[in-house]
């Protein structure tokens, strides 16, 4: 049985721009190669298609060097889509980039109109519910414009914080089936998933938190074997990625498509 929060005929994703050296990031650990970047996200474009689903590759954006993380933009629901309110100033401009193309697909299309602040990377829908955390990009004024959106189309939305110094809550989470998280023992605090099988990340790889379950596979960073391993033995088809240069701005997986059914 397939879930709208695990089984996609759709993705958006955006090529990286010469400029994305210049990236937001919350501790400069050096600039991403970008030939090396564009490699990876010529995998993770071509994995996304293996599945038989629809991959859109928008053009890269010169003026936006963060734009290639279009998850950031917009909340993709069955009812439709959501546009969101960036909370870094630099990041604003990107969802008005990205609301065309989905105007052109989606019926109804929202907008957080502000002045809260709320990022994709900080929500995770589960099937069941819209997980939110709270975080330095997502505000409580943001999740409460979000919340009376969602309760329309028939979503419930738990609140819950994202630990400090941990850049979007699903930078420490994923969803790998619509009862199973995959988590750092960090965000896994005892309610965070409650209901919910959790899978921790072993020790010394919580950097492997954020993947995603894409149709009937999973996309996971490549370079963490005790990771890989576990998730394997669970009897996940996983699907390593290079996410070396995206790390270096606090990207990965979820971060690089919007996923959807239309």
């Amino acid at each position: 049985m397939t879930s709208p929060a695990t089984h996609f005929n759709h993705a958006i994703s955006r090529r990286p721009a010469a400029s994305v050296t210049g990236g937001l990031r919350a501790e400069d650990r050096g600039a991403p190669d970008l030939a090396r970047m564009q490699a990876a996200h010529d995998a993770y474009i071509a994995t996304l298609r293996a599945t038989g689903a629809k991959v859109v590759v928008l053009e890269a954006l010169e003026d936006y060097p963060d734009a290639l993380f279009v998850e950031d933009t917009a909340l993709c629901l069955p009812e439709g889509a959501i546009m969101m309110r960036p909370g870094a100033d630099s990041r604003m401009g990107e969802v008005a980039q990205m609301r065309p193309t989905l105007a052109g697909l989606f019926d109804d299309l929202r907008d957080i109109s502000g002045p809260g602040h709320i990022e994709g990377g900080d929500i995770l829908f589960t099937g069941r519910e819209v997980l939110v955390g709270r975080s330095a990009r997502t505000d409580a004024e943001g999740v409460a414009e979000l919340r009376i959106i969602l309760e329309e189309w028939g979503h419930s939305l738990r609140e819950l914080q994202t630990p400090e110094g941990v850049l979007h809550f699903k930078t420490d989470c994923s969803l790998l089936d619509p009862e199973t998280v995959l988590s750092t023992k960090l965000l896994d605090n005892g309610y965070c998933f409650d209901g919910y099988r959790v899978l921790h990340l072993p020790e010394g790889e919580e950097a492997a938190a954020n993947a995603i379950r894409f149709n009937d596979v999973v996309l996971l960073p490549d370079g963490f074997p005790k990771t890989a391993d576990m998730l394997t033995r669970e009897g996940y088809d996983i699907r390593p990625i290079d996410n070396t240069d995206c790390a270096l701005l606090d990207g990965g997986m979820s971060c690089l498509s919007l996923r959807f059914n239309v």
